[in-house]
């Protein structure tokens, strides 16, 4: 009874944990008052129907963009057989490991009126002014995103084509239907639950940004929390923000959950028969050259591209790139992602272990509010965190919460968990669905519980789910920049934000080597995806 009770209440405390700050921004609204109303209406007169008007709009160019771009590519590389095949399937994911403020720097640097290209065809044909239209635009933001962010429908989709219509499209086949009319009402409609999910994974990281709407100029819900916060310095203006924010991702979260649950249908083992049913159309001449086409523009936009653009400026200042500032870059922000990722995947590994010993309703709460946290922005979370603080200190002054959230590790190492502790939780849960449950009966009758459990039976079976699980966390972290702006301690600059001051400051030359070293830490993950596809 006494450990049960110890175990409810670890439950509960951790849960408590990850979801203060989503609980601090709803209870944000207790403070208004005759003082704090005029500043809501306000906001509502002024900013606010430009912060929706302009989220509006990106978010619909950024859905267009990534459900064609993902849908065309996963048809391709799924239905049909053409020359690097089977390299488009793996390499359509490199966008993954490059974060979407870098390639806005790319491409601002490589672009903009005083870059190389506008500034060689002026020298070149005589021409004067502005050659091409600013990338610094709500136009210029559509793009980044969109090829940065496709991989997420690309994946789901052709996932879903690959596993659900491939005995649908052989039916259609033997019913004379030609390989058009397949595709239009066989194929596609069968991975629209894909694509919407995919849509809203990628719509949640175009809310949640805040590198490229800060650099291109863009009000944004994101951009305006932290206007609000750090430049008006009014935290219930910036609490309300944050409010308005978290309900659109309530919003597109709920979306996401519908779209996976119509994606879970049984399909028998009979629908991946050998036969012509899993053999794609072959592609010749003019339509394998289109096929490639398809395929080879996003990887080339979303990642060689914007690769070799800040090469460029690297390679100009390379004699005078401070590498002693960058060895401490990267220490900070090793020391982050490797304490985070270690602290997020025991934390998930634990929540996985409790819900499969115990299913009850406090165990599966816990996990389900614990996944909720990576669909929840980073600014939303730093006033989720900021805003406890200062109602402590406003209630003690002479609390040492506000330096211990602010002035240490604390603060950020918390921010970090509740927003990746989902990412390592899906991990660990994927790996326990292997597992089955007949394992567990056979060991508690030969005697082994509780800890037991986990570390002779579970263990050896989860050892490559839990790296994958740290691996991605200890990524996501490396990358992650809203959070740490505002929570890191003193001197203790991370790549992430060094990266997006140096670009603010213009000092583009400087900023492609941190921008490079994130670069090349997110590749780690995708290759490993691209291996387990291959592999599959």
């Amino acid at each position: 009874m006494l450990r049960r009770f110890l175990s409810s209440a670890l439950l509960f405390a951790l849960m408590v944990v990850l979801t203060l700050p989503i609980l601090a921004v709803m209870l944000s609204w207790l403070e208004i008052d005759k003082q704090s109303l005029p500043v809501l209406q306000q906001m509502m007169q002024t900013v606010l129907p430009e912060y929706a008007f302009t989220s509006l709009l990106l978010c619909l160019s950024v859905a267009f963009g990534v459900a064609l771009v993902g849908m065309g590519t996963a048809c391709a590389v799924t239905l049909f057989d053409f020359p690097g095949r089977r390299f488009f399937s793996w390499a359509l994911l490199l966008p993954l490991a490059m974060p979407a403020y870098v390639v806005a720097y790319a491409y601002t640097d490589f672009l903009q009126y005083a870059g190389p290209l506008q500034t060689w065809l002026r020298a070149s044909f005589g021409l004067q002014g502005r050659l091409l239209p600013e990338v610094r635009s709500l136009g210029g933001a559509v793009l980044v995103f969109t090829f940065s962010l496709y991989p997420y429908v690309y994946l789901l989709a052709r996932t879903a084509l690959s596993e659900r219509a491939v005995h649908l499209m052989e039916a259609a086949r033997l019913l004379g239907a030609p390989l058009s009319r397949r595709i239009r009402e066989v194929a596609l409609p069968l991975a629209r639950p894909a694509v919407a999910a995919g849509v809203s994974l990628a719509l949640m990281e175009t809310l949640a940004d805040f590198g490229v709407s800060s650099y291109f100029g863009i009000q944004t819900f994101t951009a305006g929390i932290y206007k609000a916060w750090l430049a008006m310095d009014n935290r219930q203006a910036a609490a309300q923000l944050a409010t308005a924010l978290l309900l659109v991702v309530a919003v597109l979260l709920k979306i996401e959950h519908h779209a996976q649950k119509r994606m879970r249908f049984a399909t028998g083992r009979g629908a991946r028969a050998g036969s012509s049913d899993a053999a794609p159309a072959t592609l010749r001449g003019l339509r394998a050259g289109a096929a490639w086409t398809i395929c080879s523009l996003p990887i080339a936009l979303g990642f060689v591209l914007p690769v070799l653009f800040m090469l460029r400026p690297l390679a100009a200042s390379w004699g005078e790139l401070p590498w002693a500032q960058f060895a401490q870059w990267s220490f900070n922000s090793l020391g982050l992602a490797s304490v985070s990722a270690v602290l997020a995947t025991l934390v998930a590994l634990g929540l996985a272990f409790a819900l499969r010993r115990q299913p009850h309703p406090l165990t599966r709460a816990s996990v389900q509010l614990a996944g909720l946290g990576y669909a929840v922005p980073g600014a939303v979370i730093v006033v989720g965190l900021l805003l406890p603080v200062g109602w402590l200190q406003a209630a003690a002054p002479q609390t040492a919460a506000g330096y211990w959230i602010t002035a240490t590790v604390l603060g950020i190492v918390w921010a970090y968990l509740v927003r990746f502790t989902a990412v390592a939780l899906q991990s660990v849960q994927s790996g326990y669905s292997r597992i089955p449950l007949s394992f567990d009966d056979s060991a508690r009758m030969l005697g082994t519980t509780g800890a037991g459990l986990l570390a002779r039976v579970h263990w050896p079976l989860l050892r490559r789910s839990v790296g994958a699980a740290a691996l991605l966390v200890f990524v996501d972290v490396m990358k992650e920049l809203p959070a740490t702006l505002v929570l890191r301690p003193f001197n203790s600059d991370t790549l992430a934000v060094v990266t997006y001051q140096l670009a603010r400051d213009e000092r583009l030359g400087e900023a492609a080597l941190p921008a490079l070293a994130l670069v090349l830490v997110g590749l780690l993950p995708v290759l490993l995806l691209g291996r387990t596809l291959r592999i599959r």
